[in-house]
């Protein structure tokens, strides 16, 4: 995996530190790295100008040291202002190396056109206070450069300790993204984030930065000799007469996505309308459990909730789909149709089924577990343990979660996307890669990639109709590097 992809707690690199240590790279070489980097990526993007290091009392504060040194060996006008003298032996190291002027943490940064926050790292585990907290609401986020990630979050959930926290145009961190990075508010607070290589042996675990390089290999692009049935079938059950568009738009995200056939399964009375919108879909009715089945059978993947209503016979239909040998995409109205006996739900589900929940259908089937939790990510991973399948938290931070523990964030949120339908598209994206034998997990993850990059492509006025003829250019953009 490359550097960045994968994200690591505070604890988890700090043992990356140590390892590094432990086979012979001195602590200080790791914070001359570091330091280096931030001094390059200020110059990369700045010309020189008059520029605050704010150092603190630790290594983050030893960084700073470094980075003053650097941009002014490169002819930069800088100055260090210090929240507290240097306390670890690496920070007293650097802050001796360093020659320049040397002042107290000064209440604004009015002097200064560029600032570099070395105050505080990820593992800051407390508000900040003071001065410090003082500087953090005035300092203005367009000039300000944050070392690993901007002081006053907390590395491993991305929340605010207190009230402050600075914000960034750019934060620079090392060897690999922090939940800080990835998880909102904290993702909002970085600015442009960039990933340092500073030489540590390559990050492994099980969470990951969701992007092509997680999942391109396993795309399952078809070969010249693939025919249509080898491509997959994905059947999408509807719902009533005055609630069809839903399941359109997720059997044509599914057809676009690449699925051989895809099928709206449809009641008696809600033919008619379907028919009338549908063309290289094919549609089916049903009437009753027994046709349910036996059109369902012949399915790789089902989607079912997505305005099919919520209530007993949602809950007769996903039982079932669950007796088929197909995987399930259950949205919508099939996971809110089980608010009262959730459990039901998961004896129904099997490690090739997906939840694909929006934070209130979460709260649904897994009451009090959002609260209950520190952050997104270990909400989805235990909700994809309880439910013994992949489970999709949908936001403006997606995480995606398998019962293993694997779990994997979008990064890359478009807020287009916030419009009525863009998940039943989501559905379909994922229900199609499923169909085409694509493990679930990956296919959570590239149906929700493909999914944000479609709607970044279009921009203002998107709307949930243009998003499944929006895919095909990014899936051309992949196919190009695969």
């Amino acid at each position: 995996m490359p550097t960045g992809q994968n994200i690591l707690t505070v604890a988890e690199m700090a043992a990356a530190d140590a390892a590094a240590i432990a086979g012979g790279t001195l602590s200080v070489t790791l914070m001359e790295r570091a330091g280096a980097a931030v001094a390059d990526a200020i110059c990369a993007r700045w010309t020189p100008r008059a520029t605050a290091v704010l150092c603190g009392p630790g290594n983050n504060g030893g960084d700073g040291y470094v980075i003053a040194r650097r941009l002014k060996r490169r002819g930069w006008p800088v100055w260090v202002e210090r929240s507290a003298a240097p306390q670890t032996p690496e920070a007293k190291r650097k802050a001796d190396r360093w020659r320049g002027r040397t002042i107290d943490l000064a209440p604004d940064d009015r002097e200064a056109e560029l600032v570099v926050d070395a105050l505080f790292g990820a593992g800051l585990s407390r508000p900040l206070e003071g001065a410090v907290a003082a500087r953090a609401r005035v300092s203005d986020r367009r000039k300000v450069v944050a070392v690993d990630v901007p002081s006053g979050l907390a590395g491993d959930t991305g929340h605010c300790l207190g009230k402050d926290a600075f914000a960034a145009a750019l934060t620079v961190t090392f060897h690999s993204r922090k939940p800080a990075h990835v998880l909102l508010p904290g993702r909002s607070l970085c600015g442009e984030i960039l990933v340092a290589d500073i030489g540590l042996a390559p990050a492994s675990g099980s969470l990951h930065v969701n992007t092509p390089a997680l999942w391109l290999k396993a795309f399952p692009w078809p070969q010249s000799q693939t025919h249509k049935h080898a491509r997959g079938q994905l059947a999408v059950v509807s719902g009533g007469p005055w609630n069809t568009g839903a399941a359109r738009l997720a059997a044509r995200g599914g057809l676009r996505i690449g699925a051989g056939l895809v099928t709206v399964l449809s009641s008696p009375d809600a033919l008619a309308s379907n028919a009338a919108h549908l063309e290289a879909i094919m549609l089916r009715g049903f009437d009753g459990d027994a046709d349910l089945l036996r059109l369902a059978d012949a399915a790789d993947a089902v989607i079912i909730g997505p305005a099919v209503g919520v209530g007993s016979l949602t809950v007769a239909e996903v039982q079932t789909l669950a007796r088929t040998g197909a995987a399930l995409v259950v949205d919508a109205d099939a996971l809110t149709s089980f608010q009262d006996d959730p459990p039901k739900l998961f004896s129904l589900l099997d490690r090739d089924d997906v939840l694909t929940p929006h934070p209130g259908e979460f709260e649904r089937i897994f009451p009090g577990l959002l609260a209950a939790t520190p952050e997104r990510i270990t909400a989805a991973r235990q909700a994809a343990a309880r439910a013994g399948c992949v489970v999709l938290l949908k936001g403006p931070d997606t995480v995606i979660a398998c019962p293993e523990g694997r779990a994997a964030v979008n990064v890359e949120a478009a807020p287009w996307l916030a419009t009525a339908g863009s998940g039943d598209v989501l559905a379909g994206f994922i229900g199609g890669l499923i169909a085409q034998g694509m493990d679930s997990f990956e296919a959570a993850c590239a149906g929700a990639w493909i999914h944000a990059e479609a709607g970044a492509s279009f921009g203002p006025g998107l709307i949930a109709e243009d998003l499944p003829d929006l895919a095909p250019p990014v899936l051309k953009r992949l196919y190009g590097r695969g």
